[in-house]
């Protein structure tokens, strides 16, 4: 019994603390961003992720677990991703561009949303640990879906962004990337690993922030000292 007691006296209970709260942000943005995919989908004529259970917020119907594990482990991963039949658009080019930037969109209005709720806590709300605890965790899910936002937004196959580069290529380049689109995500984790895409995102997601910062009256600085 004493060595347990001892176990737990030395447990870092903050760094817990927060990686558990970065587990449940990470859900929160990898939710949110394939159930707006399949809700794009859906108003567009498509019902394939309604059919698969695919419009719902449970995160266990999104969450792909080596997925999230690279999202905490290296700050890129992915989620299951939402079953779409371009066939059911009446533009099927446009329809999947619309569909997939349908996501990026949504990470950043939870953006704004988490950073307007938390300028009403920082300004209005108690001076307390658990008051404190919550601010972190609304700017550390601003921060999580800015960055999962924008860097889906790299026009690289599978990414969100290639959507609408795909628009304009010849057909023959077009059906090319939709036949090896499913090998080029290992490209693209081994170029965010090696930070390729670092120092660009990183100002890109600083700016945004800031940005947004202002509109909702938060602290940039909260998020400067916490997570830049």
């Amino acid at each position: 019994m004493g060595a347990l007691t001892g176990l737990l006296h030395h447990m870092d209970w903050l760094s817990m603390l927060l990686f558990v709260m970065s587990g449940v942000a990470c859900l929160i943005c990898l939710t949110v961003h394939e159930l707006s995919h399949g809700l794009a989908a859906y108003k567009l004529g498509d019902p394939t992720a309604k059919l698969n259970g695919r419009l719902t917020l449970n995160p266990l119907s999104h969450v792909d677990w080596i997925g999230l594990f690279l999202l905490l482990a290296v700050g890129v991963g992915w989620a299951k991703p939402v079953p779409v039949d371009p066939r059911n658009f009446r533009e099927p080019r446009k329809g999947m561009a619309i569909t997939a930037l349908a996501g990026p969109l949504s990470n950043f209005v939870l953006a704004l949303v988490s950073l307007g709720i938390g300028s009403l806590l920082f300004h209005f709300g108690p001076a307390n640990r658990p008051g404190a605890y919550l601010l972190l965790f609304l700017c550390q899910l601003s921060v999580l879906n800015v960055g999962l936002g924008l860097f889906n937004l790299i026009p690289i196959p599978p990414l969100d962004g290639s959507r609408v580069v795909e628009m304009f290529l010849p057909e023959r380049a077009y059906r090319w990337v939709l036949r090896y689109e499913r090998y080029l995500i290992v490209a693209v984790v081994l170029l965010a690993w090696m930070g390729f895409f670092g120092g660009p995102l990183y100002r890109a997601m600083a700016w945004v922030l800031q940005g947004m910062c202002e509109i909702t009256q938060f602290p940039f600085s909260l998020i400067v000292y916490n997570f830049f």
